[in-house]
C-alpha cells in the first residue's frame, strides 16, 4: 500500500520501492496533472493551443539523488508520463530536491517529480511530488495520488518505448544546476561572503549536494574541505541526515583544520547540519533563530516567520524582539511553504533541519541554510556560539531535545496515543501542564514556559519525542517524563 508521509512517500527497495510502483505512481500522476489544471499547472489554460500549431503538452521536471536505483526508477517514471502525453525534463544528473523545485517554478512547469527517499538509510527509496509552486504537495494532492494507484491495474499502465527519436521528443534531458545555482546566490549577500575568505568543511554525506555545493563555493570564494563527496549507494553505512551524531567525522576536521564552520546536508540535500568553529553541532532550532535575527537586523528585510509545531520557541522570541509575528503550523514542511506562498513571511522553518525564506521556492533547502550560516559567519567574525550567547542575552535561554524511539507496530502507537488522549498527565516534571495542543500529536505546555512534545512519526516506525526548557537540567527532566509517558502508554491497555 502506498502512503504519502509529510515529506513523500517512502518504502524499502525491492519490497515496496519496485518499478512496478515507480510506474503506478507516475500514472497517477499523470492523469491527475491532466485532470487538475489548477493543481497541476500555474494557469488553468496550460493546454491552449500555440498559435499554429497542436495543443501545448503539460512539462514536468524529474530529478533524482544518488541512491541505489534512483536514476533507473527516474528513467521509468519518465516513460510512464511521456506515454501518456506530458513533457518530460529529465535531470542529467543526481541533483538536490529543491534544485528541482527551482526549475518547476522558473520554467513555469506543471510540477516535479524528485526518487529520493531524503534522509532516510540505504534501505529506502522513494518520491516526492511538487506542484507548479514549487513546494511540497498538500493532504488533497496526495491523497488523491493514493487513490489512483489504489485503483490502477500494473498491466494497463502504458510505458515509451525504446525507439529513440520518439523518446528525444518527450524526454529531454536537463541541467537543473546552473539555474539552481544562480537562483542560491541571488538570495546571498556575495560580496560579503567573498571578502571574508572564509575556509569551511563541507559534508555531502554521499548525497545530492556534492556536486551542486562546489560550484556555489567556488563563486563565493569559499575554501572548501569535501567530506564523504562521492556516491555511495549505502551512504558509508551511516543514514544521510545531517543531526550532531552523524557529523563526528566533520566536527573532527573543523578543528584540526581550524576551519570558521562545517556544513552538512543530507540524501537530496534539503535538509542541513551545522557544526561550529570549534566543533560543536548547532541544532537546526537555534540555526532558525540565528538566520532571521540576521536577515532582519543585518540584511534589514521584513516579514513574518513560520515554524512546525514541534520546533523550538526562540524564533518566536527573535521575531518578537524585532516587533514581529510567528505562525506555529502542523508537522511537516509542506504547512510552512502553503504560508510563504503568501509572501507575507521571511522565513520558515522546522527543527528537522528544514530551511526556507521569501524570495525562494517553498520548499526547504539545506544548502541555502548552510550558506546563509556562513554569511552570518563572514558578518560576523567569530565563532557561532558567540552570537548565539549575545541573541540569548537578549530574548532569553532556550535548550532542546529530540529524540526518536521505536515502537512494534501500528497498534502498539495507537494506543499510546489513546492513552495520552484520554488520560492526559496534569502535571511534567514538577510543573502543572498549562495548555495541551493536539495540533499534530500531544504538545504538553507548562506553566514554567518549557513544554514536551510526542507524536508518531510520518516517517518512520517511531515516536518522535520533543521538549524544551530554559536550563540543561529542567530539559532532562522533561525527557524522562516523556520516555515515562511513552512506556506507560504501551501497557496501558494490559493493565
Amino acid at each position: 500500500m502506498i502512503r504519502f508521509g509529510t515529506s513523500g512517500w517512502r518504502g524499502l527497495i525491492s519490497e515496496d520501492f519496485t518499478f512496478a510502483n515507480i510506474r503506478k505512481i507516475a500514472a497517477a500522476i499523470a492523469t491527475h496533472v491532466k485532470e487538475n489544471p489548477d493543481f497541476g499547472a500555474s494557469s488553468p489554460d496550460y493546454l491552449q493551443k500555440r498559435p499554429g500549431g497542436p495543443p501545448n503538452p503539460p512539462e514536468v521536471a524529474i530529478g533524482f539523488d544518488g541512491r541505489f536505483l534512483s536514476p533507473e526508477a527516474a528513467q521509468e517514471a519518465a516513460g510512464v508520463l511521456a506515454a501518456q502525453g506530458i513533457r518530460v525534463l529529465l535531470s542529467n544528473s543526481e541533483i538536490p530536491t529543491p534544485a528541482v523545485a527551482c526549475a518547476v517554478t522558473a520554467k513555469k512547469l506543471v510540477g516535479g517529480l524528485m526518487i529520493t527517499a531524503s534522509h532516510n538509510s540505504a534501505r529506502y527509496n522513494g518520491v516526492k511530488w511538487m506542484p507548479f509552486w514549487g513546494g511540497q504537495a498538500p493532504q488533497e494532492v496526495t491523497g488523491e495520488l493514493e487513490r489512483r494507484v489504489e485503483l490502477s491495474g500494473e498491466h494497463s499502465i502504458k510505458i515509451l518505448g525504446s525507439d529513440p527519436a520518439l523518446r528525444r521528443s518527450w524526454i529531454e534531458p536537463a541541467d537543473f544546476e546552473a539555474l539552481y545555482v544562480k537562483q542560491i546566490l541571488s538570495l546571498l549577500d556575495v560580496k560579503a561572503i567573498k571578502k571574508a575568505r572564509l575556509k569551511i568543511g563541507y559534508d555531502a554525506m554521499h548525497g545530492a549536494g556534492r556536486l551542486v555545493f562546489k560550484p556555489l563555493a567556488s563563486e563565493l570564494g569559499i575554501e572548501t574541505v569535501a567530506l564523504r563527496d562521492s556516491r555511495d549507494v549505502l551512504f558509508g553505512g551511516t543514514p544521510p541526515e545531517p543531526s550532531g551524531g552523524n557529523l563526528a567525522e566533520l566536527s573532527q576536521a573543523v578543528v584540526r583544520r581550524r576551519l570558521d564552520l562545517g556544513l552538512a546536508s543530507d540524501g537530496d540535500a534539503d535538509r542541513f547540519g551545522i557544526v561550529d568553529a570549534d566543533g560543536q553541532w548547532i541544532a537546526p532550532d537555534l540555526v532558525l533563530g540565528l538566520v532571521f535575527d540576521h536577515l532582519t537586523s543585518r540584511r534589514g528585510q521584513r516579514g513574518k516567520a513560520a515554524r512546525s509545531i514541534m520546533t523550538s520557541h526562540f524564533v518566536d522570541a527573535v521575531a518578537k524582539s524585532h516587533g514581529l509575528e510567528t505562525r506555529e503550523t502542523p508537522v511537516g514542511f509542506k504547512h510552512i511553504g502553503e504560508l510563504l506562498r503568501t509572501g507575507q513571511y521571511l522565513l520558515g522553518g522546522e527543527e528537522s533541519g528544514g530551511l526556507s525564506i521569501a524570495g525562494h521556492v517553498p520548499n526547504k533547502d539545506g544548502l541555502l541554510a548552510c550558506l546563509l550560516v556562513a554569511e552570518i559567519a563572514a558578518y560576523e567574525r567569530k565563532p557561532l556560539k558567540n552570537v548565539l550567547a549575545a541573541l540569548f542575552k537578549r530574548v532569553g535561554h532556550f535548550h532542546q531535545k529530540r529524540l526518536s524511539i521505536p515502537f512494534d507496530g501500528l497498534r502498539q502507537s495507537e494506543e499510546v496515543m489513546e492513552s495520552l488522549r484520554s488520560k492526559p498527565p496534569l502535571e511534567i516534571a514538577g510543573a502543572a501542564v498549562w495548555r495541551i495542543d493536539e495540533t499534530d500529536g500531544f504538545k504538553f505546555i507548562l506553566k514554567d514556559g518549557s513544554w514536551l512534545g510526542l507524536r508518531v512519526s510520518g516517517t518512520g516506525a517511531y515516536f518522535r519525542l520533543y521538549a524544551e526548557a530554559q536550563d540543561p537540567h529542567r530539559l532532562e527532566a522533561l525527557v524522562r517524563c516523556g520516555r515515562d509517558l511513552l512506556k506507560a502508554g504501551r501497557y496501558a491497555r494490559a493493565s
